[in-house]
Order: structure tokens, then sequence, then C-alpha cells
């Protein structure tokens, strides 16, 4: 008699519950530079999957790197859950500096003087295998925050 086996990727999803990991995985559309890391285990920060994440979200224009507010990376972690996708979230805009801001803002309209992306509690993405209306509704549906739709540059705002 034959045992079925289970593809090692359900085993990974079950450890993940059992310890209680978050983990994110992004890709910077302007850098080209991709992470997967887990940020949080059995409840306590992993400080250097931290450092990259502040990394991978820097502001790529000033190079300006701040810490990521972890409200937003939680908010990021529930959201892949909710869409069940296992793609990298594509970043438009993580964190950004007064000057890029500014920068923005004069240019291309449509931007906050005092955008939370200059305090690290804000950013903008798409998910590549994922509509951006239901990436938009998946949002909304978590309830934690105001939610941006930009269909025609291609991202929510979170």
């Amino acid at each position: 008699m034959a045992i079925p086996t289970l593809p090692r990727s359900v085993f990974s999803g079950f450890r993940d519950i059992l310890s209680d990991a978050k983990c994110l995985a992004f890709y910077n559309t302007h850098t080209g530079e991709s992470l997967s890391t887990t940020y949080s285990r059995s409840g306590q920060r992993v400080p250097a999957a931290l450092q990259k994440i502040n990394h991978i979200l820097r502001d790529h224009r000033t190079g300006e790197i701040r810490e990521i507010d972890i409200r937003l990376l939680d908010l990021l972690h529930r959201l892949a859950r909710e869409i069940g996708c296992s793609q990298p979230f594509h970043v438009i805009s993580g964190y950004r500096s007064k000057q890029t801001n500014a920068f923005l803002r004069h240019w291309g309209g449509g931007v906050a003087a005092n955008s939370l992306h200059m305090s690290g509690q804000a950013i903008d993405i798409r998910l590549p295998d994922c509509c951006l209306t239901d990436l938009r509704q998946a949002a909304l549906s978590l309830k934690a925050g105001g939610v941006g739709y930009y269909p025609e540059p291609d991202f929510v705002h979170v």
C-alpha cells in the first residue's frame, strides 16, 4: 500500500504556522533588488531581517534609509495571506526622504505634503499575478488604515 506524500511546501507552511513566523518578499521596481525574509519568529523581531527590509525599501533617489514601521510590515504580511499570493510585493515607493517627497509633490501632483512614506508608514505596491482591484479589496477588508487605488500608474497605496 502506497503512502501518500505531501509537497514540501505544505510542511513549510505548517512550520510557519507553528512557529508563528512572519515572512515577506519584495521586489524593488526601481533598483531591481529582491528580498525574501522572515522578519518575526514567535513574536520576536528578527533585527537582521528588518535591516534588510529597511534597505530594500529605502529612498532609491537619495539612498536614505529609515526604519519601516513594524505595523506596516504586519499589514503587508496579513495582506499577502489574505490574497494567498506567494509572489513578492513589487515596490513602487517605500520610504521617501523629505527631498524626494517635495520633488514628487512639485512634479507629480497628488503627493501629500506630510506623506506617511516619510515616516516609513506607507508603501505603494502591486502584485504581478493579482488583479489590482483584488489587491485593493483585500487591503480594504483588513480595515487597517487608508488604502489608495491608482489604476493608471498600476499600484495600491497602504
